[in-house]
């Protein structure tokens, strides 16, 4: 059982920049990925990689613009965020057990951290 914990997220304006952190133990041992959700929609695929941090994977709105990272001495994953706009305004997730965009690819989640871009 991998227990996922998200920080770092809250309100930033957009332009701006924000660090997401997600932490678990055995982390290491897994691909890693960041979705996120709005109310009323489904979990979308943001960020993924690979459990030796070699490759990465984005969706198209978020490339040149996030990158995701991970430290498995600290068994840590992170989303760096820049040049935020208000349509990244959701919940992010952290999820670990696939690099896939289908979140039923996933085994093991965190509970999300709000990231809110005011205009």
């Amino acid at each position: 059982q991998v227990q996922l914990v998200e920080s770092g997220g809250g309100l930033v304006q957009a332009g701006g920049s924000l660090r997401l952190s997600c932490a678990g133990s055995g982390l290491s041992a897994y691909h890693m990925g960041w979705f996120r959700q709005d109310p009323g929609k489904g979990r979308e695929f943001v960020a993924a990689i690979t459990w030796s941090g070699r490759s990465t994977y984005y969706t198209d709105s978020v490339k040149g613009r996030f990158a995701i990272s991970r430290d498995n001495a600290k068994n840590t994953l992170y989303l760096q965020m820049n040049s935020l706009k208000p349509e990244d305004t959701a919940v992010y997730y952290c999820a670990a057990g696939s690099v896939d965009s289908d979140p039923r690819t996933y085994d093991y989640w965190g509970k999300g951290t709000l990231v809110t871009v005011s205009s």
